[in-house]
């Protein structure tokens, strides 16, 4: 029998320990790039997972930060696990804190990475603590995967994540919550094109005609490739880095662009990479190169909304009036959706300023937050 009221009763009487135990991994800074780093948050969270009786394991590698793998209940063998996917690095430099310490201000909590997605990992533990002290046994397992590096696209340990979303049911994804708390039921593909374009140099002064501009050919390019978005329906393309030129006296020859691309639906992932593929050169002398493509698939809503309504009465029983939301940014979510696993995201903190200097969580809404991941892993 699930009772959310006492789950949630029993979250918010470990409020202050759980905002203790989120203190110690803000304060334990793992930026994205730092091996060293991540990997001492990882031991953090492994040590944290076994206090509870958690089966713990850290996966290693050459030059990321070690990944944590940890099974709850793994005697309970009647269903496939549920899977609580994290991350554990930031986008903050680890000195960050000298200038942006963790701290406590009217009912919210400040520091690097505490809202992207610190807040998440903590109240998918303490999740777990209430179902072990309100004595409910899940249906079956409850494996965490945290990431070690997500913020720069999930390179390292992609193929395990995905073997982990391939043997669950469903999966619930820590990271923070939409504006006013809401759930993140789709998220919009995230990929970069690379154009380059390659002319021929020459004395801009002496024989300029001698010469192919690049970055004239470039300047024709990026206005085709703007009128390939369909911002009406969510399909953006931003040009945001170009490198090129040499000297203002040199016709340029080869001039470099990166194009951000968010896309809604699957569709539009084939169709914009198609449409990029087949740009041709303007001037019949200059030369294309297209490279790259959307790499993190777009986290479509049917994959999502029976896990959310599921969500949303349990918030109902516990006082809560839970909304959905559709967002740009990316995450493993999507790439677990993409497999047909059903997927629930924004299940952590709620707060504002993820990679920004405000960063923060609302602390008297992590306790509920928990005890919805209670609920969700108790029933699901």
């Amino acid at each position: 029998m699930i009772d959310p009221k006492a789950l949630r009763a029993y979250c918010e009487a470990q409020a202050d320990a759980l905002l203790g135990c989120l203190r110690q991994a803000v304060e334990i800074e793992s930026p994205s790039q730092n091996k060293v780093a991540v990997d001492r948050l990882a031991n953090f969270f492994a040590r944290e997972f076994k206090k509870r009786g958690a089966e713990v394991g850290l996966l290693p590698h050459a030059t990321a930060g070690s990944a944590v793998v940890a099974e709850f209940w793994g005697e309970a063998r009647r269903e496939r696990p549920i899977l609580l996917l994290g991350h554990l690095d930031t986008v903050w430099d680890v000195g960050t804190l000298a200038a942006m310490p963790f701290r406590v201000h009217a009912g919210r909590a400040y520091g690097p990475g505490i809202y992207d997605m610190k807040a998440g990992i903590v109240c998918g533990l303490w999740a777990v603590r209430a179902l072990q002290a309100c004595k409910i046994t899940p249906p079956g397992p409850v494996r965490f995967f945290l990431n070690a590096d997500e913020e720069v696209s999930s390179v390292a340990f992609r193929k395990e994540m995905l073997a982990e979303a391939r043997r669950a049911r469903a999966v619930l994804v820590l990271e923070p919550a939409a504006a006013q708390g809401a759930l993140k039921t789709a998220r919009k593909g995230v990929g970069e094109f690379t154009l380059t374009v390659r002319g021929r140099s020459a004395h801009a002064g002496v024989n300029p005609s001698a010469g192919v501009n690049a970055i004239s050919e470039m300047a024709r390019q990026i206005l085709r490739v703007e009128k390939l978005a369909r911002p009406t329906r969510g399909l953006t393309l931003n040009v945001n880095v170009i490198q090129g030129g040499t000297r203002s006296n040199v016709i340029p020859e080869i001039v470099t662009a990166r194009i951000d691309v968010r896309v809604p639906t699957a569709r539009d992932r084939l169709w914009i990479e198609k449409k990029m593929r087949a740009l041709r050169p303007v001037h019949p002398e200059a030369r294309l190169e297209i490279a790259g493509g959307v790499n993190r698939p777009p986290m479509e809503r049917k994959m999502a909304i029976a896990l959310f309504r599921k969500a949303r009465e349990w918030g109902r029983q516990m006082g809560l009036d839970l909304k959905e939301a559709a967002t740009g940014g990316g995450s493993d979510g999507n790439l677990t959706a993409a497999l047909g696993i059903p997927t629930l995201d924004g299940l952590g903190g709620t707060g504002d300023g993820a990679h920004a200097r405000h960063e923060h969580v609302i602390i008297r809404e992590l306790p509920q937050r928990a005890a919805l991941l209670a609920a969700l892993l108790a029933s699901i």
